[in-house]
């Protein structure tokens, strides 16, 4: 299998942690692909995600997967299911609602650094980027006082959300989310201390 990625995505980061946490990193051979707003890829479009957005899985068979969610779920049934997304029952709607409340925090964060990076400065809207900001803090307030076992076995939620908070840290290090949230704080530096999040560190080779 193929993983299409670039090292400073957090949606693509997530794939590889979730890869690393079954076991099946060793199979996944990891293919940089530089995607970007405005920035045309017709060989990737037409082959891979028409979409030009990344991660996805290439199979052996020459089929892609896309979309982090997805892709991670495709993982977990490889392994016999019900590690990262449980099988059924409320368990299973918790983690995926949470793990939706953590991917929307996500798209917001990338959001804003399409806006305050890319977009040139003339045409940027302060209004937007505060907006993005709000959902992100709202989030981070209701996995402080509401997530129910953070501390328990490693789902797509501790995943998503460990890779969001790492991509604050990597965007935006005086962001200040730690303030008033120690739940929050003393759990991401536990799971940032795990080896999939230590070998998946996000780094900038092309902008994102």
């Amino acid at each position: 299998m193929k993983l299409m990625y670039a090292p400073q995505s957090p949606f693509a980061r997530k794939v590889r942690v979730a890869a690393i946490e079954l076991g099946l990193a060793g199979e996944i051979e990891l293919v940089f692909q530089a995607v970007a707003p405005t920035k045309e890829n017709e060989d990737y479009a037409a082959k891979v995600n028409p979409l030009r957005k990344i991660p996805a899985l290439v199979l052996d068979d020459g089929r892609a997967i896309h979309d982090s969610t997805v892709i991670c779920e495709y993982l977990d049934d490889l392994t016999g299911g019900g590690r990262m997304i449980p099988v059924s029952g409320p368990d299973r709607w918790d983690v995926l609602t949470q793990h939706a409340l953590a991917q929307g925090m996500t798209e917001a964060a990338v959001l804003v650094r399409y806006e305050t990076w890319l977009r040139p400065e003339e045409r940027r809207w302060p209004d937007y980027v505060d907006d993005q900001w709000n959902r992100i803090e709202a989030g981070l307030d209701w996995f402080e006082a509401n997530a129910r076992g953070l501390e328990g076995p490693m789902n797509i939620t501790h995943i998503a959300l460990g890779c969001m908070l790492g991509y604050l840290d990597f965007r935006w290090p005086d962001a200040g989310w730690r303030d008033g949230r120690s739940r929050l704080t003393s759990w991401s530096t536990w799971l940032l201390r795990r080896n999939s999040f230590k070998q998946t560190v996000p780094e900038d080779v092309v902008p994102a």
